[in-house]
């Protein structure tokens, strides 16, 4: 795995636009990008807990989060942007893969001064538990409609990566899950990689990029929180490096040649 500095990945996204989109998960791969971005050290602990806080490593909450009711339902929003003078990273809070307020956000791309260059994206936790009996069966099909959509919105030029979800425990916990379902299962875990091979399956053969967390981190479980769906510090900076050379392989940008020692 490539190890890159601060310096380096300002290097690499000097005057790029990255948009993260998905849950709780993925807001914790903004935030650890964001950081990344302006110095070398790990997210902790209680940085990796927060959501909706005003301000997070010099970004700004654009919309939702505690600029409004703070709450796990469906129509929960929180919008984040991290500005410097030669970088622009925005995150937005998914519940669905594909809805109403998607659509919205694909149009505030669409239509914003600068269209994106790179989107990273997942949603898949709250389209399994949420959604009613037929959620593996109908996250298939807003899965077509999203990267239909994302196909007429974005320019040629951006790089699509979906990231398929990370494992879970065999037993989690979470906001995700609606208030009925106290004490979960296994369910979730298997679900979780159907759905994993069904969306790199349709990604790819969409032309988008496909980077395999949960092939990544399936022997990784030391790294994931108490709740089973969440992970640590380290989990992320891995994510972030993985992600970073993804990107970079997809520009034909050359990384630098370091070992990786790991110190977590």
């Amino acid at each position: 795995m490539v190890h890159l500095r601060a310096r380096e990945v300002q290097q690499l996204l000097h005057n790029k636009y990255v948009v993260v989109m998905g849950d709780s998960v993925q807001r914790a791969v903004y935030k650890d990008l964001v950081l990344l971005l302006q110095k070398d050290c790990l997210l902790s602990p209680s940085q990796l807990k927060d959501k909706g806080e005003l301000s997070f490593e010099n970004d700004v909450l654009l919309e939702g989060g505690k600029r409004g009711r703070m709450h796990n339902g469906t129509n929960y929003r929180e919008v984040r942007e991290f500005r410097s003078a030669h970088h622009l990273v925005r995150f937005y809070f998914l519940t669905r893969a594909y809805s109403q307020y998607l659509e919205s956000v694909l149009e505030e791309l669409l239509w914003g001064e600068h269209g994106p260059d790179v989107v990273v994206m997942n949603s898949c936790l709250w389209d399994l538990a949420r959604y009613g009996e037929e959620s593996l069966w109908s996250y298939r099909q807003n899965l077509e409609i999203l990267f239909w959509r994302l196909h007429q919105v974005l320019p040629e030029s951006c790089l699509v990566v979906w990231n398929t979800a990370m494992p879970v425990a065999h037993r989690v916990s979470g906001g995700f899950l609606p208030p009925e379902r106290l004490a979960p299962t296994a369910w979730l875990r298997e679900d979780v990689m159907e759905a994993n091979f069904y969306t790199a399956a349709e990604a790819c053969s969409q032309g988008f990029d496909v980077l395999d967390l949960h092939f990544h981190f399936r022997h990784s479980g030391h790294h994931r929180q108490e709740d089973g769906v969440h992970w640590n510090e380290c989990a992320h900076r891995g994510i972030s490096h993985l992600l970073l050379a993804h990107v970079a392989d997809a520009w034909g940008v050359i990384l630098p040649g370091r070992d990786l020692v790991d110190s977590c």
